[in-house]
């Protein structure tokens, strides 16, 4: 069994709060911005780096998930339409109902009659109501990226140790929303990649501890570690939630703090970076 395993969530650009002066610019001189920034996400991977700065031969093993999408994506506007033909704004819930009733409708060329399914399917499972995020973390793009701070101490612990950050991705499939490391919200089963992430549980399982920092603690964090939970029988005895180093979507705050409950209920550690000596 292997010591201290560090699981970073989606630290991705998209997801961090960064100050204007930190966003690239496009060729016409305007600012990129992040997509979906997640407040305190851009202290939370800098407090990160630092610690991981301090702790990089005490660390034996990181892995690192990264949300994978493309821009038609049933979680982005680009999916949708009202029922009169306009666009959906980001944040529009969309639950089997509406789009049953014919209040939204999927672009051009979509196949109705598998949203519909997925959207059925999601709900009854009583985790998520389908929400159309903006665009983010869309392939190739400088949103995707991991925050440069914390990719730059993965650079060193990388060049310290002389072991490779295990990167997940995640996301790819557009019929699907992909919260979770370990596994679609719907899997598809004509898609391997939304099943279960055997080859990551099985990685992290290894480990005596796992130490789990990332973003959206309302969501991917959050997603993650029930599955976790779910499938891994001594997850909880192994578990540490580095609550320093996640943040949650705004208006999700409550959502967090109830997910935050359950798992000190089911026996996971929550700490503070400055707590931990890997």
């Amino acid at each position: 069994m292997n010591g201290t395993h560090l699981l970073v969530i989606d630290p991705q650009n998209d997801f961090c709060d960064q100050p204007p002066e930190l966003h690239p610019t496009r060729n016409d001189g305007r600012r990129i911005a992040p997509s979906l920034a997640v407040t305190g996400a851009h202290q939370d991977m800098l407090r990160l780096a630092a610690w991981l700065g301090q702790n990089l031969t005490n660390l034996d093993a990181v892995t690192v998930t990264l949300d994978h999408h493309h821009r038609l994506d049933i979680a982005h506007p680009g999916f949708w339409r009202t029922r009169t033909g306009e666009a959906v704004a980001p944040f529009t819930q969309i639950t089997a109902a509406s789009l049953a009733a014919g209040d939204f409708v999927p672009a051009p060329g979509l196949d109705k009659a598998r949203a519909q399914a997925y959207l059925e399917a999601l709900e009854a499972t009583g985790r998520f109501v389908h929400m159309v995020w903006p665009v983010h973390c869309q392939i190739g793009t400088w949103g995707q990226c991991v925050h440069a701070a914390l990719q730059e101490a993965l650079d060193a612990w990388e060049d310290r140790t002389g072991r490779r950050v295990d990167h997940v991705l995640k996301g790819e499939n557009p019929w699907t929303e992909h919260y979770s490391a370990m596994q679609a919200e719907i899997p598809d089963p004509h898609d391997e990649a939304t099943g279960l992430n055997r080859r990551l549980l099985a990685r992290l399982a290894r480990a005596e501890r796992v130490l789990i920092a990332g973003e959206a603690g309302s969501h991917c964090v959050r997603a993650t570690v029930e599955h976790l939970v779910e499938n891994w029988p001594h997850a909880a005895d192994r578990l540490v939630l580095v609550e320093d180093a996640i943040s949650p979507v705004a208006g999700f705050e409550a959502v967090y703090q109830d997910f935050l409950t359950r798992m000190r209920e089911r026996g996971l550690r929550i700490a503070r970076l400055a707590t931990l000596v890997a």
